[in-house]
Order: C-alpha cells, then sequence, then structure tokens
C-alpha cells in the first residue's frame, strides 16, 4: 500500500507546527498511521544542515550556497524517512518542501523560481506531494505571532520586513503555478478553525 505525502507551507507564524501535531492527533484516532516530520531536518544529516542554515551567526550565506543546501538536505530525508514511510502505507505531514525554496531562495532570494526548482531536481527526483496545505496569513501577523508567543528566532526570522513581504507574494505566485496541488487554508482564524478546514482538505485524498 501506497500512502499519501502531504506538505504544509507558509510564511514565519503561520502557525503550520501547531495545526499540524493536532492532525496527527485526530488522524491517528481515526485509524491512520501518520508520520510528521520537517523540513530542513527529519534525519541526522539534515538536521545538523538545518543548524548550518537556521543559524543567527551565519549572515553572510549566499542565496545560491543557501539553496544548496536545503537541497541537500531535502535528498537526505526523502530517501531516508520520507519514502521508506510511504511505502509503508503512512501519511506524511512534512512541515515545508520544496515549495519553502521556491519562495525563500527563488523569490526573496532573487535566484528565480525555475532555477531554483532545476536546483531540486536531484533531491525531489520528480516525487512531489499528493497535496500541499499553503497556511495563509499575512506576514506581518505571522510575525507579530511569533513575537507574542516568544518563540525562539532564528536567522530568517531576523530578515527585514521587505524579505518577509516576498516570500508571502513568492507563494502566492507559487499557488496559482500549481493550483491543482496546493490548496489555500486561511490561517488567521481559530486554530481549531485552521485544523478543521485543513483536515476537511486532507480527507479528500485519503
Amino acid at each position: 500500500m501506497t500512502g499519501k505525502f502531504i506538505t504544509l507551507e507558509g510564511p514565519e507564524g503561520s502557525g503550520k507546527t501547531t495545526v499540524s501535531k493536532e492532525l496527527v492527533k485526530i488522524l491517528n484516532e481515526a485509524g491512520y498511521k501518520v508520520l510528521l516530520t520537517r523540513e530542513p531536518g527529519g534525519v541526522d544529516i539534515a538536521e545538523q544542515i538545518r543548524n548550518v542554515i537556521l543559524d543567527k551567526k551565519n549572515t553572510k550565506m549566499d542565496a545560491r550556497t543557501e539553496a544548496l543546501l536545503y537541497a541537500a538536505a531535502r535528498r537526505q530525508h526523502l530517501v531516508e524517512k520520507v519514502l521508506p514511510a510511504l511505502k509503508e502505507g503512512y501519511i506524511v505531514l512534512c512541515d515545508r518542501f520544496v515549495d519553502s525554496s521556491l519562495a525563500y531562495q527563488g523569490v526573496a532570494r532573487n535566484l528565480g523560481i525555475d532555477e531554483v526548482y532545476n536546483m531540486n531536481l536531484f533531491a525531489i527526483n520528480d516525487v512531489m506531494p499528493d497535496k500541499t496545505l499553503f497556511f495563509d496569513i499575512d506576514y506581518k501577523k505571522g510575525l507579530e505571532r511569533i513575537k507574542v508567543n516568544q518563540r525562539e528566532t532564528n536567522r530568517l526570522d531576523l530578515e527585514k520586513s521587505d524579505f518577509h513581504k516576498n516570500v508571502y507574494e513568492g507563494y502566492l505566485t507559487i499557488c496559482k503555478q500549481y493550483s491543482d496541488r496546493i490548496v489555500k487554508i486561511n490561517a488567521d482564524q481559530k486554530v481549531e478553525d485552521v485544523v478543521q478546514d485543513a483536515l476537511k482538505e486532507i480527507k479528500k485524498i485519503l
């Protein structure tokens, strides 16, 4: 049996992490086998790469290096964790995947969506999500949430407002480009409502 690969995307502070944990609980209670994982990270090597990418000290990292590090972590994570789980029939919920690179490095870092996608071809090897949920919230509100919740900030959180604006606009472009796969979820509402909206979309492919 082949599982389902579902990715969660959104700007900083969109609530993906909180919602994903609730989705796991609900799906497990319904009898589904669920794996919750994240990018960059998920496996040892990818977690080490994550630490490098998000380290606040690495302010001089150039965009191409950043994109390649994400791709390397993605490949390792996919091979070691995601694909084996899918073969075993799991629903894999992944916090970020290739769309993040398209938005962050492709648009916000000005490398270009096509350029970054091509850089990731070796990493994804034609593996794309069955469904992508984009947690849609204004980037300013997302950043405010981070401050209010006192979440530990990383290198990306410290970027200027224009960067986060470009990330958000990049996501909107990607949503249009891959509208057959990406579904917008209104993330600017109560958590329980976001969870139910996300669950409704997930059930469509189960």
